[in-house]
């Protein structure tokens, strides 16, 4: 008998369209695997909802933002006895909270932009232009920003603040995207990101041709390893 997979997608947040066309994908590739695959889209009849996923052997978590990456479903699965792919509660809702995860990178010596928060639309950021104003809890560039003149730091406060509370301000740093798949405690190879616009944004993300990938990035060995050991640890 094959496994029983079912596969948690939509849910309440700004993600949700995301997350169903990820949850209709992984749906797909678990069948082509062999396993037997049911897509269960999130709704808040809890005990409903607890009935479904406890016939399945896993659960898939392919919500995207909100209670489907801060933790709280995680925590529900876990207090349900319900197994699920990805991170537990804890690390879940520290990758969700950008301050955080800085916080944690700055302590295990990974590098990251310097940055603050702010708490309110009337409070200005202290940092020199150009900058990255975006909520700190959003994910899919949600609200985000590159500030490169004064009179643009308002509207951009006030679009961040609108996606999400408090909003982090960052330096802006100039330079490739690349991103690196982490599976158990392996690095896979690191992907460069040319999107068509100044950065990887929502529209470049999810519009097919908006985006090049290459992979593996054009890298030296040496900068290779250096940025898959950082990714790892």
């Amino acid at each position: 008998m094959s496994m029983r997979v079912g596969v948690l997608m939509g849910g309440p947040s700004e993600e949700r369209d995301v997350s169903l066309t990820t949850g209709n994908a992984v749906a797909e590739a678990c069948r082509r695997n062999g396993y037997e695959t049911t897509e269960y889209p999130f709704h808040f009849d809890h005990r409903k909802l607890l009935d479904k996923l406890k016939k399945q052997d896993i659960i898939f978590n392919a919500l995207h933002g909100g209670i489907g990456e801060n933790g709280k479903i995680q925590e529900w699965m876990d207090r349900n006895r319900i197994k699920y792919t990805g991170s537990g509660p804890a690390a879940s809702a520290c990758c969700m909270d950008k301050a955080k995860s800085k916080e944690i990178s700055q302590i295990i010596g990974v590098k990251t932009p310097i940055w603050e928060l702010l708490h309110s639309e009337n409070e200005l950021p202290s940092l020199s232009l150009p900058i990255v104003i975006k909520p700190n809890d959003q994910g899919s560039t949600l609200g985000l920003t590159i500030v490169h003149d004064e009179s643009e730091i308002k509207p951009a406060i006030k679009e961040a603040f609108r996606h999400g509370s408090p909003v982090m301000v960052e330096k802006y740093i100039h330079g490739r995207e690349l991103t690196v798949t982490i599976l158990g405690e392996k690095a896979y190879p690191i992907v460069e990101i040319k999107p068509s616009h100044e950065l990887y944004d929502y529209e470049c993300k999810y519009t097919p041709g908006m985006s090049q990938y290459i992979c593996p990035a054009e890298l030296d060995e040496e900068l290779t390893k250096s940025i898959q050991e950082d990714t790892g640890l």
